[in-house]
């Protein structure tokens, strides 16, 4: 039986107020097949380059019904920060949401690094349109004894960001962490808010992330999740990418690539999640003097090492052959054959053991 039309309104209307409260379009609204009076066409949106679909519905009274699909939605081209790179920009809609949650992961621990130069990469991007207003940078104890503060000196010299723009709140708990970024997200004196945070905490679940978002939509100002070795869930942010660290390539000079050298920063970034709902996957490095991101054409990829990083140890088989110049150093207080210093050279040894 065809759902009546008023009904059919009625639901539309519903989905489309509650992708209006978590910052999403629906991806697939239809109406049932065979519904009467369906005029199916596209138009453009207002996105820089995109297509949303749209399909005109007639109820009975004759009245029409517009829904948009694929997550398109109609939005003015400044309310977004393009990153310079059109492709990534076209996958992500226009590129970051300037009044929204946007995600950023990081698989492993290690990539905590990347994940941090990326968001000092936004973030520059974010100040060099709200100049004089700070960026505010939240997260726990654990993370900044796990990963550390970012480098004051480096700050300007590689992003263009002064020591003064860049304010740090450690909170002891996570859910202190969650209050300061919900107080934070909801200032017009903040450019941005970068709260990060480490795993998959329960406490960091749908509803968080909602306020979040209503907070950053209301102020006018992006928030961004750090997630360390964080697992892809549900949350309201409408943009999710996954950074790691890119080999550097070598560093370009007038007479060509200096072999041996190290580049610019680099970067992989991976679409977890979009308005377009498009995947791609792209190699960026940042430009420290232009403060501008750059595609990394497939030419000046680096080549994979053949070498071990390290070498195995030497009681393995097939120990990994030594990379570089082998240098002698003198003999002297060298350990002794077996792997352990001779017994004259520790004295504690002969010292009895304490008891209790």
């Amino acid at each position: 039986m065809a759902m009546p039309a008023v009904a059919r309104e009625t639901v539309f209307a519903l989905r489309r107020q509650i992708a209006k409260i978590e910052g999403t379009l629906p991806e697939r609204l239809e109406a049932p097949a065979g519904a009467p009076g369906a005029i199916p066409g596209k138009v453009r949106s207002g996105f820089p380059s995109g297509i949303a679909e749209k399909q005109i519905y007639r109820d009975a009274a004759g009245s029409e019904i517009t829904i948009v699909r694929r997550g398109l939605a109609v939005a003015p081209q400044d309310a977004f920060l393009p990153t310079g790179i059109e492709g990534l920009d076209t996958a992500l809609g226009g590129g970051l949401p300037k009044a929204a949650l946007s995600e950023i992961h990081g698989a492993e621990t290690r990539d905590a690094g990347a994940v941090a130069g990326f968001a000092l990469s936004l973030a520059s991007l974010i100040l060099r349109e709200k100049q004089g207003l700070p960026v505010l940078w939240i997260g726990t104890a654990e993370i900044f004894r796990e990963a550390g503060f970012p480098y004051a000196r480096g700050l300007n010299g590689l992003f263009g960001v002064a020591p003064g723009q860049l304010l740090f709140s450690e909170a002891p708990k996570l859910l202190d962490a969650l209050w300061i970024a919900e107080e934070a997200a909801r200032m017009t004196a903040f450019a941005a808010v970068i709260l990060e945070i480490r795993g998959s905490p329960h406490k960091l679940d749908l509803t968080a992330t909602r306020r979040l978002h209503a907070r950053a939509q209301s102020a006018g100002r992006p928030v961004l999740l750090l997630r360390q070795a964080g697992e892809a869930e549900p949350t309201a942010a409408p943009v999710r990418v996954i950074v790691s660290a890119a080999p550097a390539a070598s560093r370009r000079t007038v007479a060509g690539p200096l072999a041996g050298s190290i580049g610019r920063p680099a970067f992989t970034v991976a679409i977890g999640k979009s308005r377009t709902a498009l995947p791609g996957q792209f190699t960026l490095e940042w430009n420290p003097d232009e403060h501008a991101f750059a595609e990394r054409s497939a030419p000046q990829e680096r080549a994979e090492n053949p070498v071990a990083v390290v070498s195995a140890s030497l009681r393995g088989a097939d120990p990994a052959p030594a990379s570089g110049s082998v240098l002698a150093f003198p003999a002297i207080g060298s350990p002794a054959a077996g792997g352990q210093p001779p017994r004259q050279q520790h004295p504690a040894h002969r010292r009895p053991r304490r008891a209790g």
